[in-house]
């Protein structure tokens, strides 16, 4: 099982940057991938990227491509999201998420433990 603690939400101005944390502990961090999740009210859970148990790849939703960066440091046992460029659509809570595998994935159910979740709230 996997611990994850969120940090770094806020409020910002659109065209603002946030970034985001996740610390793990529990699971040898290298040993899965990590994803992000944002929900907002009323809407389902939605990808936002996720990193392999390396770092050597990475994969984001078109809705953030070019303007979300997802990493992590295994020395740190964290994974940061990078937020440049935000729009009031990105307004929702944000969720960081440890996969089942090394490897990429995108769906919720291939990722076993979860953060309890930040709030961004992006003005216009």
């Amino acid at each position: 099982q996997v611990q994850l603690v969120e940090s770094g939400g806020g409020l910002v101005q659109a065209g603002g940057s946030l970034r985001l944390s996740c610390a793990a502990s529990g699971r040898t961090f290298s040993s899965y991938a990590m994803g992000w999740f944002r929900q907002a009210p009323g809407k389902d859970r939605e990808f936002v990227a996720a990193i392999s148990w390396s770092g050597g790849s990475t994969y984001c939703a078109d809705s953030v491509k070019g303007r979300f960066t997802v990493s992590r440091d295994n020395a740190k046992n964290t994974v940061y999201l990078q937020m440049n460029s935000l729009k009031p659509e990105d307004t929702a809570v944000y969720y960081c998420a440890a996969g089942d595998y090394i490897t990429i994935a995108t769906m919720p159910l291939h990722f076993g433990s979860w953060g309890q979740g930040t709030q961004v709230t992006v003005s216009s």
